[in-house]
C-alpha cells in the first residue's frame, strides 16, 4: 500500500511540474512571439575573461544590431537578409547566414517549441527569473542558447551562446526599452559610418 501511494504521489507530482513547465514554456513563447522591437545597452563578458560593451537595437523579423564601444572595433548588423560582421580594426567584413546563429530563437517572427525545430533541454525558474536552453535539432552544428528571463516585469535579460572557439558569451541588458519605433537606416550596413570617430576614440 505505501508502495502504491508513493507511486501515485510521484505521479501527481510529475503531472503538476509538466503543466508549470509548459505553463512556462507558453509564457516564453507568447513573449517572444509578441515583442515587435527591443533597444538596450549591454555588457558582453566571455568565458576566456574577455569583455566588451555597446548598444543593441531589435527589431522582427530578423533585423539586429549591435554597435561595440570603442577600443571595441566591431559592428554587427542583421538587414534581415544575413548578418553582417564588420571588423572595424581590421577592415573586414564577414556576412553570415541567420541559419547558422542561435540568436534566430529571437529574432523570429514566430516561434513553437515543438520539439522538432526548436528543442527545449532545460528549463529553470526560481522567484526571480526564468531561463531556457534551446536547441534547434534541423542545424545540428548551431550550438544551443540560453536565454534568461526577469520575472517580474516579465522581459529578456540575458542570453548565453557557445562560439565556434567554445568560449561561452553571455550577453546582459540593461535600460531596456521594448516595442519602440526604431528607425530602419540602423538596420542598413554602411561601414564609414563613425569610422573616424572609433578611430579618434582609439588613440
Amino acid at each position: 500500500m505505501k508502495k502504491l501511494l508513493a507511486v501515485i504521489c510521484g505521479l501527481l507530482f510529475y503531472g503538476s511540474t509538466a503543466n508549470a513547465d509548459q505553463a512556462d514554456l507558453s509564457k516564453i513563447e507568447n513573449y517572444l512571439n509578441n515583442l515587435r522591437s527591443l533597444k538596450a545597452d549591454f555588457i558582453q563578458m566571455a568565458s576566456n575573461g574577455g569583455t566588451a560593451e555597446g548598444k543593441v537595437y531589435i527589431s522582427k523579423p530578423s533585423k539586429i544590431r549591435m554597435e561595440y564601444t570603442a577600443p571595441e572595433p566591431l559592428l554587427i548588423v542583421g538587414n534581415g537578409d544575413y548578418i553582417i560582421y564588420h571588423d572595424k580594426e581590421l577592415d573586414q567584413i564577414t556576412n553570415i547566414d541567420y541559419k547558422d546563429i542561435p540568436a534566430t530563437v529571437i529574432l523570429t517572427r514566430k516561434i513553437k517549441f515543438d520539439g522538432i525545430n526548436l528543442k527545449v533541454s532545460d528549463l529553470y525558474k526560481d522567484s526571480g527569473q526564468t531561463s531556457i536552453t534551446v536547441e534547434m535539432p534541423k542545424t545540428p552544428g548551431v550550438k544551443p542558447i540560453t536565454l534568461v528571463f526577469d520575472n517580474e516585469p516579465f522581459r529578456l535579460k540575458q542570453w548565453k551562446v557557445i562560439d565556434p572557439q567554445n568560449i561561452e558569451i553571455t550577453v546582459s541588458l540593461f535600460e531596456v526599452e521594448q516595442d519602440a519605433t526604431l528607425s530602419e537606416s540602423l538596420f542598413k550596413f554602411d561601414k564609414n559610418i563613425g569610422k573616424s570617430k572609433s578611430k579618434t576614440q582609439r588613440k
